[in-house]
């Protein structure tokens, strides 16, 4: 089965997210998405985020009527800072039978020389890379890339968390189980 996988902090997850996953689905060869919570990603600070299972958990509220497209826990097995080129050699092992391609922004393919082993990375797998505002592809380093046009929002998970944190509604930019979830559990208050 080929896998798209798609990797973020998904603090929270929102329907920006959900909309790129499903188009990717849908328009390329991926059998599955999988959504990949990292409890901690590297490149960014920690002290901003959620617990990681309250963040896998509304992922799955996010997701539990697609087929397409599945959570993914597999980074939470792993080492803490999560590093795709681990979790990709982790799953490799674990599930032989299927073929693994990234699924990235244009933003974050740029930044792609700061990842740990990132030649390997884009020696050995795809990459299904949507474009971004502002962000145009001016080097792939001979990886295989997909370029995707998927239809894009300009809703960030900072934003709902200050809007969270400001007594503002997050209704529309998140699921309406995910919305719930958030405000009852009292969640980036």
């Amino acid at each position: 089965m080929n896998i798209g996988l798609y990797f973020g902090s998904f603090n929270p997850i929102h329907i920006g997210h959900l909309i790129i996953a499903s188009h990717v689905a849908n328009h390329t060869e991926m059998d599955q998405v999988w959504l990949v919570v990292s409890p901690q990603n590297p490149l960014k600070p920690s002290a901003t985020l959620l617990n990681e299972y309250h963040r896998l958990h509304l992922v799955r509220l996010a997701l539990e009527d697609d087929p397409q497209v599945k959570a993914s826990d597999v980074e939470f097995k792993l080492p803490k800072p999560s590093y795709t080129i681990d979790t990709l050699a982790y799953l490799h092992e674990k599930y032989p039978q299927h073929q693994f391609s990234i699924i990235m922004g244009s933003d974050s393919f740029q930044n792609l020389p700061k990842w740990k082993n990132f030649e390997l990375l884009l020696k050995k797998y795809p990459f299904i890379v949507y474009r971004r505002r502002d962000h145009d592809i001016k080097e792939t380093w001979g990886a295989q890339v997909n370029i995707v046009e998927a239809p894009l929002l300009e809703i960030s998970a900072t934003t709902i968390r200050q809007n969270r944190k400001e007594g503002k509604t997050i209704r529309y930019l998140v699921p309406e189980k995910v919305r719930e979830e958030i405000e009852n559990a009292g969640y980036y208050k």
